[in-house]
C-alpha cells in the first residue's frame, strides 16, 4: 500500500514586529486578537518589552507569537539607570532616549529575524478586516509605503529627519521632495535591513548602533526608505505604494462616543485596520466592539 506523503508547512515569511509596554498592554491584547481573527497568513509575531513589562505581556504569548525582551536584544553597553523610563545610559555614546532606543531596539529586531518580510504593526493598531499579507508582495517585490508628497504638518522634522539619513549613508545631497515613509503597517524585507547596517559601519568603521545612539535627529523609517530609494534602488526588492493601509487618528486629544462612531462610520473600506494614537488615552473598552462590527 501506497502512503501519501503531506507537503510540508512552509515557514513563515512574514515577521510582524509590535513594540509595546504596560500602559498599552490592553491595546496590544485588542491587536493580538484581531490578528488571530483576521490574519491568516502564516506569519510570526514579536511582541517587543522591557524586561519589567515580560511577565505581564506573557499571557499574550501563542504558537506563533513570541514576548521579546528589549535588554536582550541590545548590547549590553547599554542600560536603563534604576526608576527611569526616558533614558538609558550608553559607554560608547551619549546618553540614548528611549524614543531613539525603541527605533534601534526595531532594527536590530528586523535584522536578527528568521522571516524574510518585516511589518511593523503598533500596539495601538487593531485590524477591522480579513487581510492576507501576502497581497503586499506584486512580482516578487514587497510593499514599501511612500508618499511622495511627504508630510506637509511636519514638514520640518521631516527635514531634519532626511538631513540626518543623507549623513548617515554618506549621499551628498538631501532629497528636495522629502518623502514620506511613516506610517502604520509599514514592510520592510530583512535582506534590506542587514545590508544597511553594514552600509553604516562601512560608513563609519564602527557599529551601526553606535552610530544611530549618536544621532540627534532620527527616523528608522526615513533611514530605511532613503537608504531603498536612493542606494539600492531597483536592486531592493521593494515597489512603492502612496496609499496607506490603516485608518488612523493621531491627535493626542481624546474622542467623546460621537466622534468614536463617527471615525467608525467613515473608515474607507480598503483599510483593512484603525489606530487610535495611544497619546489620545481613549481606553480600548470604548472601541473594542466597534472594531468587530466593520
Amino acid at each position: 500500500m501506497q502512503h501519501s506523503q503531506l507537503a510540508p508547512q512552509l515557514a513563515p515569511q512574514f515577521a510582524i514586529i509590535t513594540p509595546s509596554f504596560a500602559p498599552d498592554f490592553e491595546r496590544c491584547r485588542l491587536l493580538c486578537e484581531s490578528m488571530q481573527a483576521l490574519i491568516k497568513t502564516p506569519h510570526r509575531h514579536y511582541v517587543v518589552v522591557d524586561r519589567s513589562d515580560f511577565n505581564l505581556f506573557q499571557s499574550l504569548k501563542s504558537h506563533n507569537r513570541d514576548i521579546l525582551v528589549v535588554e536582550d536584544i541590545i548590547p549590553p553597553w547599554i542600560r536603563r539607570p534604576p526608576l527611569s523610563r526616558k533614558i538609558w545610559l550608553s559607554s560608547k555614546t551619549l546618553p540614548i532616549r528611549n524614543w531613539l532606543l525603541q527605533q534601534i531596539v526595531k532594527l536590530e529586531t528586523a535584522k536578527t529575524r528568521d522571516e524574510d518580510y518585516i511589518v511593523f504593526v503598533d500596539s495601538d493598531v487593531a485590524f477591522i478586516r480579513s487581510f492576507d499579507f501576502n497581497t503586499l508582495i506584486q512580482n516578487n517585490c514587497l510593499r514599501l509605503y511612500r508618499d511622495v508628497q511627504g508630510n506637509a504638518t511636519q514638514k520640518e522634522i521631516h527635514a531634519k529627519w532626511h538631513r540626518s539619513a543623507a549623513r548617515l549613508l554618506n549621499l551628498p545631497t538631501v532629497d528636495a521632495a522629502i518623502p514620506d515613509y511613516i506610517g502604520n503597517l509599514i514592510t520592510w524585507r530583512r535582506r534590506n535591513v542587514v545590508a544597511l547596517c553594514e552600509h553604516l559601519e562601512n560608513v563609519f568603521g564602527r557599529s551601526w548602533i553606535e552610530v544611530v545612539g549618536n544621532t540627534w535627529h532620527f527616523s528608522e523609517y526615513v533611514l530605511y526608505g532613503t537608504y531603498v530609494e536612493r542606494v539600492l534602488k531597483e536592486k531592493s526588492g521593494h515597489y512603492y505604494e502612496a496609499a496607506t493601509l490603516s485608518h488612523d487618528y493621531w491627535l493626542p486629544t481624546p474622542l467623546n462616543d460621537d466622534q468614536l462612531k463617527h471615525f467608525f462610520t467613515e473608515i474607507p473600506t480598503e483599510k483593512v485596520a484603525i489606530m487610535l494614537s495611544a497619546k489620545a488615552g481613549i481606553a480600548v473598552e470604548r472601541y473594542a466592539s466597534l472594531c468587530q462590527q466593520i
